[in-house]
């Protein structure tokens, strides 16, 4: 089977521009189109597709909206942006789009979105996504809201960071926790420390990074160590000195 691909574009000439060039190109095969973003988003749940080829603009339901409702699955989607504005595109290439395609899009140009994409990994493909859709949010308190991947089974979920309370790491693995679940995270702590600096995330120790937000108690246990409770129940023992600089960081 070839490439499993969703045109999504609400101007008819650009679908069939698109699938016209798609069918040139051997190793892809069409599953889908839509002309709305409602219509991709259904087409995205029930075919599945590996690549979805975006318009922006779109009344309604423009592409951005398309990417902030992915939210999770077991096989989702490369992202590549088809725009008519250089502004759009390259504020969705710079985030995390595979790549972009400007209108008219041209056969030979075509040929090279669809060989990088060829070349992705499922699991950057999901990192890539989750970087869209930090785009796709709407500012709060002119900051984005980070989305972190998680990973349980076979299922990618795209979590926003006041939902998580701690990553823990375990020998290789990460661990990502909510008051729900937990997920394994796809990259190290060290990535997700930097990722998350200046945010309300602090490490406690080499192998925890908690959400103040979610500290809900701290209690001594000697005069060096303190036990640290979240939101979640969760517990970390941390030194006088990290427990000294939560104490500063949350206002107790």
């Amino acid at each position: 089977m070839g490439l499993k691909t969703l045109i999504v574009d609400d101007e008819p000439i650009a679908l069939k521009v698109l699938r016209e060039g798609l069918a040139s190109i051997a190793g892809v095969e069409v599953v889908a189109e839509a002309d709305n973003g409602v219509a991709a988003l259904e087409h995205i749940a029930g075919q599945h597709p590996d690549l979805v080829l975006l318009d922006l603009q779109m009344p309604e339901l423009g592409g951005f909206e398309v990417i902030r409702k992915i939210r999770r699955g077991t096989h989702l989607p490369v992202i590549v942006i088809v725009t008519a504005y250089d502004k759009y595109a390259l504020e969705a290439f710079e985030a995390g789009a595979i790549d972009y395609l400007l209108k008219p899009v041209g056969q030979d140009r075509l040929a090279q979105a669809i060989e990088k994409v060829r070349r992705i990994t499922g699991e950057e493909a999901v990192e890539r996504l989750s970087r869209l859709h930090e785009i796709a949010e709407p500012l709060v308190s002119g900051q984005r809201i980070k989305k972190i991947v998680g990973k349980a089974d076979a299922e990618y979920f795209l979590l926003d960071t006041h939902e998580i309370c701690a990553f823990h790491a375990e020998g290789d693995i990460v661990w990502i926790t909510t008051a729900r679940r937990r997920y394994q995270a796809t990259q190290t702590l060290k990535v997700l420390e930097e990722r998350l600096r200046n945010t309300t995330f602090q490490r406690i120790h080499r192998n925890a990074l908690v959400n103040l937000d979610h500290v809900r108690k701290m209690s001594a246990l000697s005069s060096q160590r303190w036990l640290i409770t979240l939101s979640n129940e969760q517990e970390f023992i941390a030194s006088k000195r990290q427990a000294r600089g939560i104490h500063r960081l949350v206002s107790w």
